[in-house]
């Protein structure tokens, strides 16, 4: 898909193909399909249907927003549904894990275990790796474009307002290096289809209600470890133990 067609489905569609720092939707159809078996794989025996996210931590302001939300609703894979699963790294609790190969971020708990969550990832030749930490948390953020994307994709707004029809979704975890913006970020969407797909352009993006659930988990300067391409162990954890509420 042509970038025109892209700036002409922002302008008509509310900006719901792009996500903010340079995190632009971009379709990856054989990978997405490789990624979703090898999450099959690694996924374990794991319950075939989607269990209704819970609500009991979500704001006014998210029930508001997200009782309709101005996209379609979405089926995630088993393998993608968060869940409780036995950890096999020695990150402190507390940290964060992306495994980009597997479409994950984990949550790391005591003993042993992590909270696991299906991601969006960026697509081949946008993916990025490294430390860095939680600089700064936001509930519904806005979506300020850069210049260079109003370069690349024709008259783009702005701003635009936080809410559900927002590429940044609900929350937003903002990465910081050496004490400065990497300008890389762990979102919602409001594309909760392609979770489990590698279509971003580097930002990570979780389904709204994972990102609730994340959000209010992690603290401020909590480390984050991103494992490119290649560079994860070849089974990072074992699913089965239970689903988180």
């Amino acid at each position: 898909m042509s970038e025109k067609v892209y700036a002409r489905d922002l302008r008509s569609y509310g900006a719901t193909a792009f996500g903010a720092g340079g995190c632009r939707a971009r379709r990856s159809t054989l990978g997405a399909a490789m990624a979703l078996l090898i999450a099959l794989v690694l996924g374990g025996c794991m319950q075939a249907t989607l269990n209704p996210a819970s609500d009991a931590n979500f704001t006014a302001r998210d029930k508001q927003q997200l009782t309709n939300p101005p996209y379609q609703q979405a089926w995630i894979p088993p393998a993608y549904q968060r869940q409780v699963v036995q950890y096999h790294r020695k990150e402190t609790p507390g940290s964060i894990l992306v495994d980009t190969d597997g479409r994950y971020v984990y949550y790391v708990l005591p003993g042993g275990k992590a909270i696991r969550y299906g991601a969006i990832v960026g697509e081949d030749g946008q993916a990025w790796s490294g430390v860095a930490t939680v600089g700064r948390k936001e509930e519904w953020p806005g979506w300020t474009p850069t210049e260079g994307e109003k370069r690349r994709l024709g008259p783009l707004p702005n701003y635009v307002e936080g809410g559900a029809h927002n590429p940044m979704g609900a929350r937003s975890l903002y990465l910081y290096a050496g004490g400065k913006d990497t300008l890389y970020r762990i979102h919602g969407t409001n594309q909760p289809a392609w979770i489990g797909h590698a279509i971003s352009s580097g930002c990570i993006r979780l389904t709204n209600e994972d990102v609730i659930d994340l959000y209010r988990r992690v603290k401020v300067g909590a480390t984050v470890v991103v494992l490119g391409p290649m560079q994860g162990a070849s089974r990072l954890a074992s699913a089965g133990s239970s689903r988180s509420n």
